[in-house]
């Protein structure tokens, strides 16, 4: 059995002496990992970062098996990252995320796609967060969690002033359809509606959003584990960013 696809880096682990194993997301094969001989020899180990892209052979001698992994390096993200501590940390939100979320070897190619670009991104700073945000609202479309953000789950499409969003729904709510029951929901940026410029505080309380349905709707779907702590460390540092 083998197969070759190129695919983005997600976690590597030494095995034996210089061997590693490593997962990578790729767009036909989903996530899938490999042993990579010499992987952790001084050859290969600079190579296989999280985040890299890579180009893959894989092969084994039934498909169930872990099979081995050939790579070349396509690109390296590790520089557009190392000196920013924020990207840094939201590369490393990313790929925990998907480690945590993507069942193994089950193709997510539109997922794949964002995931892609947003890495691409990392290396730009008022770029990347508005569109990390959307991924993650991306990756509860994928995982089927996606939140209704078209219209006014109280008044339908008459509404033009969506403010918040309803924590057991997912559904959208106007400013006047809320009502008295405004403090019971979560506020919805105008950066997720395409308003306005994404300040940092908008981001901000999207990621607050988000985190609510990943701890809400996602974790329990995957046996109630916790969240990567990689997340809230990217959260944390990036609100305390956003309160300078």
């Amino acid at each position: 059995m083998e197969w070759r696809d190129q695919g983005i880096l997600l976690s590597v682990r030494r095995h034996g002496e210089s061997a590693a194993i490593i997962e990578v997301l790729t767009p036909s094969r989903g996530r899938h990992a490999g042993v990579v001989r010499g992987g952790a020899s001084r050859k290969l180990a600079p190579i296989l970062q999280p985040g890299a892209q890579l180009d893959l052979a894989w092969r084994a001698r039934l498909e169930d098996h872990i099979g081995t992994f050939a790579v070349e390096p396509m690109r390296s993200r590790a520089s557009h990252v190392m000196t920013d501590r924020l990207a840094l940390s939201g590369l490393n939100a990313v790929t925990a995320l998907l480690l945590f979320c993507l069942p193994e070897r089950e193709a997510h190619p539109p997922l794949y796609a964002r995931t892609e670009t947003l890495l691409d991104l990392m290396g730009e700073r008022d770029a990347w967060p508005l569109a990390y945000l959307r991924w993650e609202l991306a990756l509860l479309e994928e995982m089927g969690f996606g939140l209704d953000l078209s219209a006014c789950a109280a008044l339908g499409g008459r509404a033009n002033d969506l403010s918040y969003v309803s924590p057991r729904t997912g559904r959208a709510v106007s400013r006047a359809g809320a009502g008295e029951w405004a403090d019971r929901l979560l506020p919805l940026p105008p950066c997720l509606l395409g308003h306005g410029t994404a300040p940092d505080h908008e981001i901000a309380q999207g990621f607050d959003l988000t985190g609510h349905f990943l701890h809400a709707w996602l974790a329990p779907e995957l046996g109630s584990k916790p969240l990567p702590e990689a997340r809230a460390r990217f959260v944390e540092r990036f609100k305390a960013r956003a309160a300078l």
